[in-house]
């Protein structure tokens, strides 16, 4: 049996689409994990092709595996995603020693390429690449908003929400692989069921994955502020299964900024929001992202970003400088004013300022008593998160082994288990933690 191995670059979307090729590819190839560095007949690399950083790691991944192949390490690299997708006219001539490019929207060719038949009684099914206990789960892929700074509606074409039947599908054979937290994902999560339901349908899909047994925690990324729907508010605050956590790409709270960038909100509807929030889900984490250098920011538009950071002090914060992408409506009618000197340290501002709230927050957690799981055991301690910690993108709380304290049980043989710790120690990002009797 030949060996292939998927390398997934971006974000967590992109990883369920691995997932879900590498269900249809078991039993016919011999699947090599990710973090495996062995030689391989087939190595697919799912590429990320949103901004510069991304676009490079990617380009650089597959300058690396051609260069394996020459080295008889590789038999041959196939690339797709979003890169793909986005430059597939010009790559191959580019990069001719890769043997395939496919898309992000051309799983079949792919199939067909690899000799597959896709099996349409698979379509729930999923090969695991995250930790057993967790998995992200897509409900909709593409988008309809038309972000100035964003090619993903270029890339991944309009929103197409999955069926909600689907889903809760998914969400079962994940929690029969012993799958405990669900992660829902999509370029918007609050526009979904618009198209196939009519509605915004976000709520009612949370409520049913919370039906599912095995599944403890649900937690939401990627939702747009406008039009928010209140009835996930709700679930956050009433269903004990969905997380109080909300990652909430806001970008911006400047109207000249937010216009510029086609977001459909004002300022004060943001605030108002943020706002409702924190009242309506007592004690929820808000995780957010924002662009400074923006066409359009100057140092005032700046200096309230900052204010309303400092404000609204966001428990985890993200940004990144923009920067002009071709296909954006942001490169076709805005002028990129901002130096790149500019833009580094106005990013620079912001995380030192961010730095500081996300301490604070931190300190004030020491003393708690927490529900934590355990996501893998190194060097004696246990990295763990707690329901306000999201997978890859949070800090972590750490807990040291003691044998005695865990009765002597293999610590490897906990990942993925609960246990109800008391916070002691804190640091911008990281907690320590010690295990209650």
């Amino acid at each position: 049996m030949e060996k292939l191995q998927i390398q997934t670059l971006g974000c967590s979307k992109n990883r369920v689409d691995s997932e879900h090729i590498l269900s249809q590819l078991e039993g016919l190839y011999e699947i090599v994990p990710e973090e495996a560095v062995e030689p391989v007949d087939y190595l697919l690399i799912n590429t990320c092709g949103f901004i510069g950083d991304a676009k490079e790691e990617s380009i650089n991944a597959v300058l690396e595996a051609v260069e394996r192949k020459k080295a008889g390490e590789i038999g041959k690299v196939i690339v797709l995603g979003c890169l793909s997708e986005r430059y597939k006219a010009d790559l191959p001539a580019l990069i001719p020693e890769a043997d395939g490019w496919f898309g992000a929207r051309e799983y079949d060719d792919l199939y067909e390429a690899l000799g597959v038949v896709p099996d349409e009684s698979k379509v729930c099914e999923r090969h695991l690449t995250t930790p057993e206990h967790y998995a992200f789960l897509k409900i909709s892929e593409g988008c309809d908003r038309r972000c100035s700074y964003c090619a993903i509606p270029h890339i991944r074409g309009a929103h197409r929400s999955v069926p909600m039947e689907d889903l809760v599908e998914e969400a079962r054979l994940l929690a029969l692989k012993g799958v405990r937290e669900l992660v829902v994902i999509a370029q918007d999560t609050t526009y979904y069921g618009l198209d196939l339901y009519h509605r915004r349908a976000l709520a009612e899909l949370l409520q049913k994955l919370s039906e599912v047994d095995g599944i403890e925690w649900i937690r939401i990324h990627y939702s747009y502020p406008a039009d928010f729907p209140d009835d996930v508010l709700d679930q956050m605050a009433n269903n004990p299964k969905v997380c109080a956590y909300m990652d909430i790409p806001l970008q911006h709270i400047s109207d000249k900024v937010l216009d510029n960038m086609h977001r459909h909100v004002t300022g004060e509807w943001t605030r108002n929001l943020i706002r409702k929030m924190r009242e309506r889900v007592p004690g929820v984490v808000l995780r957010t992202t924002m662009i400074v250098g923006h066409p359009g920011e100057g140092k005032k538009e700046f200096q309230e970003l900052l204010d309303f950071v400092r404000e609204a002090r966001f428990e985890r914060l993200g940004a990144f400088t923009y920067s002009e992408e071709e296909g954006t409506w942001g490169a076709a009618n805005l002028k990129d004013t901002v130096t790149k000197k500019t833009k580094q340290a106005r990013l620079d501002a912001l995380m030192e300022l961010q730095g500081q709230i996300s301490l604070e927050y931190n300190q004030s957690r020491v003393g708690t008593q927490e529900k934590v799981v355990i996501d893998s055991f190194s060097d004696g301690v246990f990295v763990c998160r707690s329901r306000f910690e999201s997978p890859e993108v949070d800090g972590e709380i750490l807990v040291k082994y003691v044998p005695a304290a865990f009765d002597g049980v293999d610590p490897y043989s906990m990942i993925g288990e609960f246990i109800d710790v008391r916070i002691v120690g804190a640091d911008e990002y990281d907690l320590i933690a010690e295990p209650l009797a």
